[in-house]
């Protein structure tokens, strides 16, 4: 392939970890007294910063009441988030397999970067990401490029040797503020025909699928 370097996002792209997130989204509702949301809708919001998931979620902008939902969000993901997430069939693989190409790899994702650690080291994985951005590394989250940057100046690479995978609309904004490559998967809540608005070069159903062709 023409990359020396993939990047990706990380929840709907390498991982599900939508049973931790619901629960998590849910449980600090139900402390707030705010009624709780369906799978769908809270899966909808994934990719977002938590703070504006609430806001679309709730249409409630209060940041205390945001503040306090953050807090109530991380004290049951602390519990579950890891735990309940569940790496893609064919991610091992793909990594293994861009490894062994002298590829470099990394994740950049709104997610905590700890929490990317602590799942890949569940799963024993760790070693085959080079480098990980995660929302609390940056000041301005995805869809600006801040973090795609940050992660290609760690790995002192060109921006046309950058190929930045992910599922959302969010992922192909960052990827064109940054002037990178964009490869979409449909494993999240984004058609692919929803895709086609931004630049790609390709759009697929599995990462499998991405680099077997």
């Amino acid at each position: 392939m023409k990359y020396s370097t993939v990047i990706f996002d990380f929840d709907y792209t390498l991982a599900d970890a939508t049973s931790g997130i619901v629960s998590s989204f849910n449980y600090a509702f139900s402390k707030l007294d705010i009624p709780c949301f369906d799978r769908e809708s809270i899966k909808k919001t994934v990719g977002l910063p938590l703070d504006k998931a609430f806001i679309q979620l709730t249409k409630n902008e209060n940041e205390v009441l945001i503040n306090q939902f953050l807090s109530l969000f991380r004290e049951k993901a602390n519990e579950v988030m890891s735990r309940d997430t569940v790496l893609y069939a064919d991610t091992v693989n793909t990594l293994e397999r861009l490894k062994r190409s002298g590829l470099n790899t990394g994740i950049v994702t709104t997610k905590y970067h700890f929490r990317i650690d602590e799942t890949l080291n569940m799963h024993g994985v760790l070693d085959l990401i080079d480098i990980i951005v995660g929302g609390e590394d940056v000041k301005v989250p995805k869809p600006s490029p801040e973090g795609l940057f940050l992660a290609i100046d760690s790995l002192s690479e060109q921006l046309d040797n950058v190929l930045y995978i992910g599922d959302s609309l969010i992922d192909a904004k960052t990827a064109l503020a940054a002037n990178v490559d964009f490869a979409a998967v449909t494993t999240g809540t984004t058609m692919g025909t929803e895709f086609l608005q931004y630049p790609y070069v390709k759009i697929v159903k599995s990462l499998s699928e991405l680099f077997n062709e």
